[in-house]
């Protein structure tokens, strides 16, 4: 039997496909193809955040009912299964089954239930054992915990994961020894706020915070690189971030959500830091880390937005200068706090767009002069894909920093660590020589 599966969203999405793939290999006998049209199961693991989830949904459902083979199962997985559950169903008669995100061990009985579903977000399991994965990788994902329960006015995500839990340190820890053993050489920590890591499990557990976490991990033999995302802002502490500088085996790239520079806004969204915090620890950060990478997401035009709250946020951009931003115009989403509130305070969308075209094309330009700044100096660089034909060799990863850099004229293997020195910039790509 053959499995295909459409992954749309962030990394736990990714990861959450990466076990229901492994489920179905190991107890149901599927393989994976890259053919829709010869799967017998097709699943769609969806995202509630991106732009009118449900209307893309239905469209894709759609798509597959039209084109898959007779008798082919069709099953709606992830965030926007948990928000719609049985209307799902109800809209779609080609669908066979629902699976929501907290919900996805699940995966190898719910195929065996004729229109089921199975959304419960407060449904745990952080202690399920998963298939260990066919694939050998140099990369890896890991999640370190479920669920999230920050109440961000703007955010479904506690609506569609369920309340925060972190998985046993000792999972967590055999399986990064089980990647270290099949070749693994970077891994990246996921969770909604990772360095919340330790504040609750579903059962006694010894205390243990993320800090102390990545210290554990970083011992292990044969991994050589570790990520992680998204840590909260507001739980950046020195301790956090001293251990963050001085762990060599820690990438110094970082992802920390800004979402708006006015303090005015960011109490209303329910960030529960300020700009001055968030500005105290970019500055804690730089003063540790000289060449850390630094990324970030920002809406733009939140309810009740002024010019002033908007040049806020242009401040916090200046002062920061993000290696990479995630820009986005406000857009309600049904069951968040912020939908409830209607139409009031509502921006109208030329000035939204606007505004985001004032914020972006800044942000281009600062990127293009951080990017001048890396002319000449040497990074270590994870080499992640390459080619070797006629017309074209070359090779290209990414620096601790998290920069793409790409290596003409040279065929490294894939998985390999190497030195390189920066000799040109193209748009916002890096390119070197391998120092040998």
């Amino acid at each position: 039997m053959k499995l295909y599966i459409e992954t749309i969203g962030c990394s736990m999405n990714v990861r959450d496909s990466e076990h229901m793939i492994s489920e179905l290999q190991e107890k149901e006998g599927y393989t994976l193809t890259e053919n829709m049209q010869e799967a017998d199961l097709i699943l769609i693991n969806t995202c509630s955040v991106r732009e009118k989830p449900e209307q893309k949904l239905f469209s894709e459902i759609g798509q597959f009912a039209k084109n898959k083979k007779e008798g082919a199962k069709i099953g709606v997985c992830g965030c926007t299964a948990s928000a719609m559950g049985h209307e799902i169903i109800k809209k779609s008669p080609h669908v066979d089954f629902v699976l929501g995100a907290r919900n996805i061990s699940k995966i190898t009985s719910i195929i065996h239930k004729p229109k089921a579903v199975e959304v419960d977000i407060d449904y745990d399991d952080s202690t399920y054992m998963f298939s260990d994965s066919k694939q050998s990788s140099f990369k890896a994902l890991l999640n370190i915990s479920i669920g999230c329960d920050k109440k961000c006015a703007y955010c479904i995500v506690p609506f569609t994961r369920g309340k925060e839990i972190s998985i046993p340190f000792e999972l967590i820890y055999k399986e990064t020894q089980k990647l270290a053993i099949k070749g693994t050489k970077e891994i990246l920590l996921l969770g909604q706020n990772v360095n919340n890591y330790g504040v609750r499990f579903n059962s006694p557990h010894p205390k243990i915070n993320f800090t102390q976490l990545l210290k554990e991990l970083s011992k292990i033999d044969g991994i050589e690189r570790i990520r992680f995302t998204s840590p909260h802002p507001l739980h950046m502490n020195n301790e956090f971030l001293d251990e963050f500088a001085n762990n060599k085996k820690i990438c110094k790239s970082i992802h920390i959500p800004l979402q708006s520079g006015s303090n005015k806004i960011l109490k209303s969204m329910k960030r529960g830091y300020t700009q001055e915090w968030y500005l105290n620890r970019i500055e804690y950060l730089k003063k540790n880390v000289p060449n850390v990478g630094i990324s970030t997401d920002i809406i733009v035009g939140f309810p009740g937005e002024t010019d002033e709250d908007f040049k806020e946020t242009m401040k916090v951009l200046e002062y920061t200068r993000f290696d990479t931003m995630y820009s986005f115009i406000y857009s309600p989403r049904p069951n968040t706090l912020s939908y409830s509130w209607g139409n009031n305070e509502l921006i109208p969308k030329e000035i939204l767009k606007e505004r985001l075209k004032i914020l972006q094309q800044r942000h281009r330009e600062i990127l293009q002069e951080n990017s001048q700044n890396e002319l000449g100096k040497i990074h270590e660089v994870l080499i992640e894909s390459n080619k070797n034909s006629l017309n074209e060799t070359f090779s290209e990863g990414r620096s601790d920093t998290n920069r793409l850099i790409k290596i003409e004229n040279d065929f490294i293997n894939m998985g390999e660590i190497i030195k390189v020195n920066i000799n040109e910039v193209r748009g916002s790509t890096l390119y070197g020589k391998q120092i040998h």
